[in-house]
């Protein structure tokens, strides 16, 4: 019976949270710095938004090098991935960090993600936005 490989995506923030845990017996997996690519987090029109919203998707898309960013790390993991499932290994961590954890990464995991399953329906592929976690879960408690 051959095993399905899990591709765990994370979005995270260096300065709060740090690049995340991985609690499987493989000890990490990929560490992508995003923080190279022009914030829209600095453009008071996108502070509150996310890499979820499409004026933050727009902006990345044609006003900053996030795509050329995400073809090369699509390169790059897809020579895992393909060795990945070629050897039945069952999970491979994949992390975007930026500044806070809301813009950049964000986006570069929900495209990542795409690209995957695409590319790779035999792949099982989750999305874990670290930090909106936390933001979500404070929004919570504070109620």
């Amino acid at each position: 019976m051959q095993n399905k490989l899990h591709i765990e995506i994370h979005s995270f923030s260096y300065k709060k949270g740090g690049i995340p845990k991985d609690n499987t017996e493989n000890g990490g997996g990929f560490v992508f710095d995003c923080r190279g690519i022009l914030n829209p987090g600095r453009i008071e029109e996108y502070k509150i938004q996310t890499g979820n919203d499409i004026g933050v998707q727009e902006f990345l898309e044609t006003k900053t090098e996030m795509p050329n960013f995400l073809k090369s790390i699509q390169s790059l993991i897809s020579i895992s991935i393909e060795n990945y499932l070629s050897r039945n290994f069952e999970h491979l961590q994949i992390n975007f960090g930026c500044t806070g954890g809301q813009h950049r990464s964000v986006y570069s995991a929900i495209r990542t993600a795409q690209f995957i399953k695409e590319k790779y329906p035999e792949a099982e592929v989750s999305v874990h936005h670290d930090e909106q976690l936390h933001l979500n879960l404070s929004s919570i408690s504070d109620n």
